[in-house]
C-alpha cells in the first residue's frame, strides 16, 4: 500500500477538522476538547493534538490526512506531524484578517521545517469582507509567480471542494517530485 501523508494546517476556525471529516472514508480520529480560553468565543471545542482521516484514491494508494491544532501553544504537534508529511494544505479563514497574519506565521514555521509541496486554501470566502486570493498572496509574501504555490477557495464542508483541493495538491506533489527526479 502506497500512502501519501498530507497535513492540513491553519489557524483556529479555518476548517481543518471539517475538511478531514468531509472527505474521510473512515470515522475520523479527533482530539477535540472543550475550549477554555479565548477560543471559546469562536467555538465550543478545539483540537488539542491532531485529527486523522483516510481516503483511498486507487487500489493500492491512499491519502492519510493529519489535521494540526490551530493554536500556537500546540506547535510541537505541527513539528511532529510535518516531519513525516509528503505535502500540506494551509487553510486560511479569508474573512478574518488576523488569521491571514497568523497563516503567515504558520507558513514560515512549515517552510523552516520542511521543503515539500503545499497548497493554500482560503475558507469562508463567501463571508462579507473576505479577502481575495491575490490580497492573501501579498499578505503571505507570495507575490512571485514562479514560487507561488497553488491557491484556491475551499469549502471545508463540501466534498467536491475538498476533493478539488486534494487533487490540486496531489498534482503539485507529482510536479514537484518529477522536477527533482529528472
Amino acid at each position: 500500500m502506497e500512502i501519501l501523508r498530507i497535513v492540513v494546517t491553519g489557524g483556529v476556525g479555518a476548517g481543518k477538522t471539517s475538511f478531514i471529516r468531509t472527505i474521510s472514508e473512515i470515522e475520523t480520529v479527533d482530539t477535540d476538547r472543550k475550549a477554555t480560553d479565548e477560543i471559546a468565543l469562536l467555538k465550543e471545542k478545539t483540537t488539542v493534538a491532531l485529527d486523522f482521516g483516510r481516503l483511498t484514491i486507487a487500489p493500492n494508494q491512499s491519502l492519510h490526512l493529519y489535521g494540526t491544532p490551530g493554536q500556537m501553544r500546540f506547535d510541537f504537534m505541527w513539528d511532529i506531524l510535518i516531519q513525516k508529511a509528503h505535502a500540506y494544505i494551509l487553510l486560511i479563514d479569508a474573512h478574518r484578517p488576523e488569521q491571514v497574519r497568523y497563516g503567515r506565521k504558520i507558513l514560515q514555521f512549515m517552510k523552516h521545517r520542511v521543503k515539500i509541496p503545499y497548497l493554500i486554501g482560503l475558507t469562508h470566502t463567501d463571508c462579507p469582507d473576505a479577502w481575495q486570493i491575490e490580497d492573501v498572496a501579498l499578505a503571505l509574501g507570495l507575490s512571485e509567480e514562479s514560487t507561488k504555490p497553488p491557491m484556491m477557495s475551499v469549502n471545508a464542508t463540501e466534498s467536491a471542494s475538498v476533493k478539488e483541493s486534494l487533487i490540486a495538491l496531489v498534482e503539485e506533489f507529482a510536479r514537484y517530485y518529477q522536477y527533482f527526479t529528472e
